[in-house]
Formats: structure tokens, C-alpha cells, sequence
């Protein structure tokens, strides 16, 4: 005969065993539908556009007073700019430019791919001639002792295409012979006065444009 606080103790553990089994189920139960629910969507592949390839003559701008965009973000600048260009950058990569490359007595649109293009965001003069505000396309007819830059208002064209009909303004400018040859074709302004001087150089030759600006500046 089994004592009645034995009885009880028996019921007890046999009771505890059921509910823990019960929890052990339900936890199971949680942790599958968790599992199920953190299983993360299927990868959708789509297949890639084509791209155009990395430029051979990457395109770049210059503005006057240089680094135009920076002076103007850090508060250091009130005025507009003088002038901007954009143009693309072909290589020297060893080969002889003038005379070869670029031909001397034909057209050059000073860089590759598009017109180069300047604007001036305000009236200035070269060689005495005022060139009121606006956007114009530059090239050149080079030739080993001078350069004649031309100012064109043939607005988005490809380098090649030249209009001359379009052709506004003329210099000649004398070349200047550098001291180590220049890899990538550059086009850059200093300081100069009271204007810029507005250089371009590629291989052992550059020329120097002198842009006067007669408006003062604060």
C-alpha cells in the first residue's frame, strides 16, 4: 500500500514532466516558425546594360580663379567666374604631337572628342578685342613658330566638325618651347595682373592667351 505522501510527490513529478515536455514542444514550434520566417527572399539576377568604356581622353574643366567650385563652397568667394572650359585630355604616350599628331596649317579642336567649349561669365578683352559674356567653342591652326586660337559660336559640335563660317574672333599667339615634354594635353589659367593668363601645352610646345579683365573685382 503506497503512502499518500508518496502518492502526491509522484503526481507531482509526473505532472512537471508533462508540462515541461508541453513547453519543450511549443518552444520547438516558436523557434521552426522563426526560422521559416527570417528565411530571406530568393536573389533576383538581371542581366547588366551595356556601358560605355573608360575614355582614352577623359573630358576635365578649369575655371578661373582656379578652383572656382571650392572657393565657393568654403564661403571664400562671392563673385561668379571669370571663365570656364571644358575639354578632353588625350596622352602623349610617346609619340612626337606637332607636326605629326596634330598637323601644323590644319585644324585643331585643342583636345579630342568634343569642341572644346569656354564661357565667360562676364565681358572681357584679348589682344585689345572684347569678347562679350557667353559660350563659344576654342580651336587652333597651329604652326611651328605660332598658333592662331579661334573663338567660334558652334555650340555642340564634335571636335572635327569645325563651322568656320561660325568663327568670331582671331589670335596669334607666338609657341613657347617647355622644358620637359607635357604627357596629357592641358589647358590651364594663372593669375596675371589684372586678368589671367590662359596656357595651353601639350608635348614640348605650349602658348600663353593673356585674358584682361577690366570690371573690378571685390
Amino acid at each position: 500500500m503506497m503512502y499518500p505522501q508518496i502518492k502526491a510527490c509522484i503526481s507531482f513529478a509526473i505532472a512537471c514532466c508533462i508540462f515541461l515536455n508541453s513547453c519543450h514542444s511549443d518552444n520547438k514550434a516558436v523557434q521552426l516558425a522563426d526560422t521559416t520566417a527570417k528565411t530571406p527572399p530568393p536573389i533576383r539576377y538581371e542581366p547588366i546594360a551595356a556601358v560605355s568604356s573608360l575614355d582614352k581622353s577623359p573630358m576635365d574643366v578649369i575655371y578661373f580663379p582656379p578652383e572656382y567650385p571650392k572657393l565657393k563652397m568654403l564661403d571664400s568667394i562671392k563673385t561668379p567666374p571669370v571663365f570656364r572650359i571644358f575639354y578632353s585630355r588625350p596622352q602623349r604616350s610617346g609619340r612626337k604631337i606637332f607636326g605629326n599628331v596634330v598637323k601644323y596649317g590644319e585644324h585643331w579642336r585643342l583636345g579630342a572628342n568634343e569642341a572644346t567649349e569656354i564661357e565667360f561669365f562676364e565681358d572681357v578683352y584679348i589682344q585689345q578685342t572684347k569678347i562679350p559674356a557667353g559660350r563659344y567653342i576654342l580651336y587652333c591652326i597651329p604652326q611651328p613658330a605660332e598658333w592662331t586660337i579661334v573663338i567660334n559660336k558652334d555650340l555642340y559640335s564634335w571636335g572635327l566638325k569645325i563651322d568656320t563660317n561660325k568663327d568670331i574672333f582671331k589670335f596669334t599667339v607666338p609657341t613657347i618651347k617647355t622644358e620637359k615634354p607635357i604627357e596629357e594635353f592641358t589647358i590651364d589659367a594663372t593669375q596675371s595682373g589684372a586678368g589671367a593668363d590662359l596656357w595651353i601645352g601639350w608635348d614640348d610646345t605650349k602658348i600663353v592667351l593673356p585674358v584682361e579683365i577690366r570690371n573690378p573685382r571685390p
